[in-house]
């Protein structure tokens, strides 16, 4: 087993160093006519975008990426490597891998749906719809989906980490996280402060069966979202499975799951330079069984079902009028210190450089990396997926892509901007 070595390191200091390692990489600039498609954007090459993707994925030593790009000027699908080491399996549209916490802006919107409908309010505290929640009878639905309860995060726990990687195919309940969530105190009272924690979105999918009768929240999902939208290569699987469907992504770690789930977990520079080398290959984390992320993570998808995802989530055809206002109100910045800092709100997050702002959400677990967003103002969707959750800097392999991609499709670009919103 690698034996991390911790850092004092935080996931918006993390982007921070994404966007400083990313700027000192070789990069192409974008070629082509000196008309922009849009006031806001570059026009995309190809070739130059293709070249980005694949020197980046080398130099961060990511086995296969995918992404999907689209603006006024089309839709552009970049593939690099492979979905399988030891094989030649480039990464499709159509491929199935773990979008981790990207599975928050699905649990989010049912949530919010069932306001819309009456069916709760956010000002509920969650000890109406679950019980033995520490202080519940305070912490409303609207702390949970900002991500203001001050509850523990489950995943911060090392023991979690631990039997992920000693017991890989462990089938994980509702309970099970809650457990080790509440055996730690609140860092904060209900409503005060920010701060990004699994546990919200766990309670939140019970909060959605409470009001479903009991359904399941696959079923849920499959009923409200994904049925109507035809997202029809997307599932929340059962808490038994522990595969994923064809086509599909192997995932990719070096070290053990405490490098994809806590903060500041540094590679020793023995281990990088083996990695680097080429003598110490990343473990494969394929099979893991994702019931212990659930309603905060446990999503399984392709990168053309969360472009349609996103188009749809940001672009109202999720919510009436009234709630998708309500729904993008909910922003709000993570520092009150910062204003123009980073800002969460009912699972989604805003990423803000120059003049211009794109709905995302991340997700990242033990062998997948991933970013989804829309710009509604540019009409730009992004989604970037990697099969190899953290680069040996430690920095979130999707997000390094993202910027680069991002680079070649913006005047404004955000690897010139000295702020720039962190993804979850």
């Amino acid at each position: 087993m690698i034996q991390p070595r911790t850092a004092d390191a935080t996931p918006a200091r993390l982007l921070w160093s994404a966007i400083v390692l990313a700027a000192a990489m070789p990069w192409m600039a974008a070629c082509g006519s000196s008309t922009a498609v849009h006031s806001a954007l570059r026009p995309i090459d190809r070739a130059a975008l293709q070249a980005v993707v694949d020197t980046t994925a080398r130099e961060l030593l990511v086995p296969g990426v995918l992404v999907v790009l689209t603006t006024p000027q089309g839709e552009f699908t970049v593939a690099s490597g492979t979905t399988t080491l030891g094989a030649t399996l480039p990464p499709r549209t159509d491929t199935h891998f773990r979008i981790a916490s990207n599975t928050k802006t699905m649990t989010a919107a049912v949530i919010v749906q069932l306001a819309q409908e009456g069916r709760l309010a956010f000002a509920d505290p969650v000890s109406k719809y679950v019980s033995g929640v520490p202080d519940g009878d305070h912490i409303t639905i609207a702390d949970l989906l900002d991500m203001r309860s001050g509850l523990y995060c489950y995943t911060d726990a090392p023991e979690v980490s631990e039997r992920l990687d000693r017991n890989p195919t462990k089938v994980w309940t509702a309970a099970d996280v809650l457990a080790v969530a509440f055996a730690q105190p609140p860092k904060f009272p209900p409503g005060t402060d920010y701060s990004y924690c699994n546990t919200n979105y766990a309670l939140l999918g019970l909060v959605a069966e409470a009001r479903e009768g009991g359904k399941s929240l696959a079923a849920i999902f499959q009923e409200r979202l994904f049925g109507p939208l035809g997202m029809n290569n997307t599932l929340l699987p059962a808490s038994t499975s522990n595969v994923i469907p064809e086509p599909y992504s192997h995932g990719y770690l070096y070290g053990g799951a405490a490098y994809a789930l806590l903060d500041g977990q540094v590679y020793p520079p023995d281990v990088q330079a083996m990695a680097r080398a080429g003598t110490l290959p990343p473990n494969d984390d394929t099979e893991q069984n994702p019931s212990y992320a659930s309603a905060a993570g446990g999503v399984i998808s392709t990168a053309d079902d969360l472009v349609t995802w996103m188009q749809a989530l940001v672009g109202g055809k999720v919510f009436n009028a009234t709630y998708q206002r309500l729904w993008l109100d909910s922003l709000r910045p993570e520092d009150p210190n910062q204003p123009q800092g980073a800002q969460y709100g009912y699972g989604i997050a805003q990423l803000r450089f120059g003049g211009n702002a794109i709905f995302f959400h991340g997700g990242e677990m033990p062998g997948f990396n991933s970013f989804m967003g829309y710009d509604p103002t540019n009409r730009v969707t992004l989604v970037v997926w990697t099969n190899l959750t953290v680069s040996l800097d430690g920095l979130p392999t999707a997000n390094s892509i993202m910027l680069k991609v991002l680079d070649q499709a913006y005047v404004e670009s955000p690897l010139r901007q000295t702020q720039v919103s962190p993804a979850p």
